[in-house]
């Protein structure tokens, strides 16, 4: 009897064919099913290369600097005369009151059974720093709790460092968390701008923009999104994204400081910590004011400037009497012409 050839009568040759066949059925036993299982065999090991890969985003210098955003909480009083208490800024509170009527007129439309057009709470702040922009946030983001718009009055303050990982595909995990943490709330995204770098390649800050697009349009009734930064900078993030385009269509600029608000806001730090201003003091404030004003460009700080200008003074306040004996309740409050003369060089 013969088999491929073989002849079976040979116990040799019959043993050897056993054999043979033994050994092919161990491994055809080994190799995949089908190509389904190959196929996953093949993604898992991309998945491991994929992963094992690691792209630094070149413009996250900042990235993980702070291990978390800043929230702002929910606070008690009045929004409303907290805003209308702001030195300066009219046009500002003449913007988010037209909002506010605008809001408060829908509804009443609604509660008739009228028709309403389609809202967007979103904002545009634009502006210099130390103009007001992150104060008015919150104050919005309590406006909109007492309107009912959202459930919570909190907003969580953010920027690029926040939103962007330095390695890819961490930054839509990273967006989406923050996201999260603001919902029912405002998201405060400051320098908004620094997600599209300018004349930028490749870069994470557009994955972040992608992922909070879809999270306004899924999340659409309970969350706000609010962007602030330089007018061109804001103009030019706005139109580098049509979605961004179609979701913020309400700007609020915030101007500069003038001379008059400036010393006001100077007059805020002295009130809320017990100092008062010799009118040499003041006077001599106002001309070097008159002076720096015409010359400052946009990264002047504003209410930032006379922040510094005020913590400068009180050091030299301190250095000035720390040299004095018997040193009387009227002096430790009152910062001279020399404090200001020093702090403001």
């Amino acid at each position: 009897m013969e088999l491929f050839g073989y002849d079976l009568s040979n116990k040799k040759t019959l043993i050897t064919l056993i054999v043979i066949f033994v050994v092919l059925g161990f491994l055809t036993a080994s190799l995949p099913d089908s190509d389904e299982d190959s196929d996953e065999d093949t993604e898992q090991i991309d998945k491991k290369v994929f992963r094992d890969l690691k792209f630094k985003d070149p413009y996250a210098a900042e990235a993980g600097k702070k291990e978390t955003a800043n929230v702002a909480e929910e606070e008690e009083g009045n929004p409303y005369e907290e805003l209308n208490e702001l030195i300066g800024l009219t046009d500002v509170k003449k913007e988010v009151m037209s909002l506010v009527n605008f809001v408060k007129v829908q509804k009443q439309r609604k509660e008739k059974g009228l028709k309403t057009p389609k809202m967007s709470f979103h904002l545009v702040f634009t502006g210099s720093p130390g103009t007001g922009k992150t104060t008015v946030a919150r104050i919005v983001a309590r406006i909109y709790h007492d309107l009912g718009i959202l459930k919570s009055s909190r907003t969580v303050e953010v920027d690029r460092s926040d939103l962007v990982a330095e390695y890819i595909g961490q930054t839509a995990v990273k967006t989406n968390a923050v996201i999260d943490s603001a919902l029912n709330g405002v998201l405060f995204i400051d320098e908004a701008y620094a997600l599209t770098p300018k004349d930028a390649g490749p870069d994470y800050g557009q994955e972040a923009i992608s992922t909070l697009l879809k999270r306004m349009e899924d999340d659409r009734d309970k969350l706000v999104v609010i962007v602030a930064g330089y007018p061109d900078e804001m103009k030019r993030f706005i139109e580098s994204n049509p979605g961004l385009k179609s979701r913020f269509t309400r700007y609020i600029n915030f101007p500069d400081y003038n001379e008059q608000e400036l010393i006001d806001i100077f007059g805020l730090y002295l009130k809320k910590n017990e100092y008062t201003l010799s009118d040499e003091a003041r006077s001599y404030m106002r001309s070097k004011l008159e002076e720096i004003l015409p010359k400052r460009d946009k990264f002047f700080g504003n209410a930032r400037y006379m922040r510094t200008v005020f913590e400068k003074a009180v050091q030299c306040q301190a250095n000035r009497l720390a040299k004095q004996n018997n040193v009387t309740a009227e002096q430790l409050t009152e910062i001279t012409l020399p404090d200001i003369k020093e702090a403001m060089e």
